[in-house]
C-alpha cells in the first residue's frame, strides 16, 4: 500500500525533515501548501509535483476535499489548530507538528474533533521514537529501577541554539510562537509523562529571561553581528554559522530560498545582535512535576550549557539510571547487587533517530499495522504541565 501525503508548511520540519522521511519510507508527498512562492517550488520540485497540486494556503487545500490518506501539518505555532480541525472534519489522520496550540483551551477542541472524525491525530513527540529513550522506557518496564520514585531530567539547548532559534528565529517572541518551555521541551515533558506512566496532579515552575537583554550587551556592541567590533561575544552569528555545514540545519534555515549565508547575515533576522531586545522568551526554566501515583519529576531547560543534548537520572526503588544523550550512554545502577551496566545506544540521525522513528511508526498506523504510536489523549499531557507552568512562572512575586 502505497500511503498518499499532503504536507501542510514546507519549512524545516515539514518540507526537510517529515516530506523527506515519508517520500525515502515509501509514501508519497501529492500536495504541498506554503505561502513562499520560492520555497513552495523548490520543495515541489523535488517530489516531482507541478503547480495544480501546491497552494499558498491550507484554505484553499482543503476545498479539494479529501484528496489524500493523511496530511502534516507543520505551519508555524499559532496556525496548527485551524487546520487540524478542517483536516479532522474531512476525515484526515494528521501528524501534526508540536507545539499543539497557543491557547490551553483548544487542547479540548482538538480531543472533541477527533472524537468525531474517523481521522486520528499524532503528535511529533519525536524522542518517544528514538531507540536512545526507547531503551530507557524498556528497563522501566523490566523493572531494572524497580518503582521508579524521581525523575530529574535536562534540556541543555546549548548557547548558540538558544541565540539561534529563541533569540534571532521564529520563536523569539510569545506571542506569537510558543513559550519557551512548550516550544523547546514538550519533547520532554511527554518523556515524564511517559515514564511516570500517569497524569500530572500538581505543577510548579521557576525562571525568566536573565541574559539576553539591551542592558546586557557588550560595551560598543552593533546592531547587526557583520560590523561590530567586539571580538569576543559567544553570540556572534559569524562564529556561529560560516564554519557549519551549509547544506545542513541551521545553516539551511537562513539560506532557505536560494538566499546567500552572507546576505542572511547582513540582512536578515539571523545577523542581529542577541541584546537588541527583539526576544521574550525565558532563558533559564526549571519545572517540577508530580505524578498521580507519587513520581516527582523536576526538568531544567536552559539556554546556559555547552552541548545540546538531553541528560537524565531516573531514581527507583532498586536503582539508579543516569543517561546522556548525545553520548548514548545509559548507565543502569543496582542497588542490590552494586553493579554498574553501561548500555550504548545508536544515536545517530536527526533527534537521535526520532525523526526517522516516528515517521515508521506513523506509516504502520496508516498502512493498518499498528495502532497509533501516541493516543491525543496522552499527547496533549505535555502541553497542561507547560501552560500549567507558564501560569506558575508569571505569577510568582
Amino acid at each position: 500500500m502505497t500511503v498518499t501525503v499532503a504536507i501542510l508548511g514546507c519549512g524545516n520540519r515539514g518540507a526537510d525533515v517529515y516530506a523527506r522521511h515519508l517520500a525515502a519510507q515509501g509514501a508519497r508527498v501529492t500536495h504541498l501548501v506554503d505561502p513562499c512562492p520560492a520555497r513552495l517550488a523548490e520543495v515541489a520540485a523535488r517530489h516531482g509535483l507541478g503547480p495544480e497540486v501546491c497552494f499558498s494556503d491550507w484554505d484553499a487545500f482543503f476545498t479539494l476535499g479529501r484528496v489524500a490518506d493523511a496530511v502534516v501539518i507543520a505551519t508555524p505555532d499559532d496556525a496548527h489548530v485551524e487546520p487540524c480541525l478542517r483536516a479532522l472534519a474531512l476525515g484526515y489522520d494528521v501528524l501534526l507538528e508540536k507545539p499543539i496550540c497557543l491557547e490551553e483551551a483548544d487542547l479540548d477542541r482538538l480531543l472533541a474533533a477527533e472524537a468525531a472524525s474517523r481521522g486520528r491525530v499524532t503528535v511529533c513527540h519525536v524522542l518517544r521514537a528514538t531507540p536512545f529513550f526507547q531503551a530507557v522506557a524498556a528497563g522501566l518496564a523490566e523493572g531494572r529501577l524497580g518503582r521508579l520514585v524521581g525523575i530529574t531530567h535536562a534540556e541543555n539547548v546549548a548557547w548558540w541554539h538558544y541565540a539561534h532559534s529563541y533569540v534571532r528565529g521564529n520563536w523569539a517572541q510569545s506571542p506569537p510562537a510558543a513559550p519557551f518551555l512548550l516550544a523547546k521541551s514538550s519533547h520532554d515533558l511527554d518523556l515524564l509523562r511517559a515514564w511516570a506512566g500517569a497524569e500530572p496532579v500538581r505543577v510548579s515552575s521557576e525562571g525568566g529571561l536573565h541574559h539576553f537583554r539591551p542592558e546586557e550587551a557588550p560595551p560598543g556592541a552593533a546592531d547587526r553581528c557583520v560590523r561590530c567590533p567586539v571580538t569576543d561575544c559567544p553570540y556572534d552569528a559569524r562564529t556561529i554559522y560560516p564554519p557549519r555545514d551549509p547544506h545542513a540545519w541551521p545553516v539551511t534555515v537562513l539560506t532557505a530560498g536560494g538566499v546567500s549565508l552572507a546576505d542572511a547575515l547582513e540582512q536578515g533576522p539571523y545577523g542581529r545582535c542577541v541584546y537588541n531586545g527583539a526576544n521574550n522568551q525565558p532563558d533559564h526554566q526549571t519545572v517540577t512535576v508530580t505524578f498521580a501515583g507519587g513520581v516527582v519529576a523536576t526538568l531544567t531547560v536552559s539556554a546556559f550549557t555547552h552541548n545540546n543534548t538531553r541528560t537524565l537520572k531516573l531514581l527507583g526503588t532498586r536503582g539508579e539510571l543516569r543517561g546522556h544523550m548525545e553520548r548514548g550512554e545509559l548507565d543502569w545502577h543496582d542497588f542490590r547487587t552494586g553493579a554498574v551496566e553501561r548500555q550504548v545506544v545508536d544515536t545517530s540521525g536527526t533527534h537521535g533517530g526520532g525523526d526517522v522513528g516516528l515517521i515508521a511508526a506513523w506509516l504502520a498506523f496508516l498502512r493498518g499495522e499498528a495502532g497509533v504510536p501516541t493516543p491525543l489523549s496522552e499527547s496533549l499531557d505535555s502541553h497542561r504541565m507547560a501552560f500549567a507552568a507558564e501560569r506558575a512562572r508569571n505569577t510568582r512575586g
